[in-house]
């Protein structure tokens, strides 16, 4: 017996979310369906993090106990034999027996994609928001400086333990442009629930010159008021988590 560290990707746009659920098809489902077709007998597998419903991820992190004889490169081509084709397994490595790949996790990085149209486009839409009026590139980078370093984002997300703290710990946040979108890019220790997607929608409404950069601060203080809206899942991936192993930030 063995513990592997997988890392996944999967369009989220048929899943719903990560974590297994009655009656519906998630990613740990699939996941565990195909596993449970190599032998694999345990309850559950580990996951870094549990991604929402129409999320998607280039680097999920999971990891499980298996009894495999045949090496982790074999491994990973009989687990994307048995995958659909909305996931699959980029890498499979053999891991510390003690390795849990969200207690591990240094820090995780999501990405958020949108481009600027008044009408629809049926071929971007599917891994982007399409957000209309513009966003102006500058207004959206000055919201976003506010983000870096420890603050208590209670009025972007809640804690995905009940009565977990919602302090958390922000590396960077950073826009960028690339062709037709503009893509951010938040990594930090950890996220609340939905924290990235409310982040998105404050700073798309300051971009277009909705509210002024400073509103983030203002959210980041006491009294927290809730932060209103929420930026479609479809624009949002989970790129990399990050371990130890890797030098990641602390």
């Amino acid at each position: 017996m063995a513990r592997y560290q997988v890392t996944l990707a999967y369009d989220g746009t048929r899943f719903y979310g990560f974590q297994r659920q009655t009656a519906r098809r998630t990613v740990q489902g699939v996941v565990e369906e195909a596993l449970r077709e190599l032998g694999w007998q345990e309850a559950s597998i580990l996951a870094a993090g549990r991604t929402d419903t129409g999320v998607h991820a280039s680097g999920q992190v999971i990891a499980f106990d298996l009894d495999w004889a045949h090496g982790a490169e074999t491994l990973q081509k009989a687990l994307n034999a048995r995958l659909p084709d909305d996931v699959s397994a980029l890498d499979v490595r053999a891991a510390h027996a003690s390795f849990h790949p969200r207690y591990d996790a240094r820090s995780r990085t999501y990405r958020y994609r949108l481009f600027c149209a008044p009408v629809r486009h049926p071929l971007r839409e599917r891994y982007a928001w399409r957000v209309w009026p513009p966003v102006e590139l500058p207004l959206l980078q000055k919201g976003a400086d506010y983000l870096p370093g420890k603050h208590d984002f209670a009025a972007f997300g809640r804690s995905p333990v009940d009565g977990g703290s919602t302090t958390r710990r922000i590396f960077e946040a950073a826009w960028s442009a690339e062709g037709p979108y503009l893509t951010f890019t938040l990594r930090g220790d950890a996220f609340l629930y939905r924290m990235v997607r409310r982040t998105v929608s404050l700073l798309v409404r300051i971009g277009q010159g909705s509210l002024p950069p400073a509103t983030v601060q203002r959210r980041l203080a006491p009294p927290h008021e809730p932060v209103q809206g929420l930026a479609p899942a479809r624009g949002l991936t989970l790129v990399h988590v990050a371990y130890a192993s890797e030098g990641a930030e602390t």
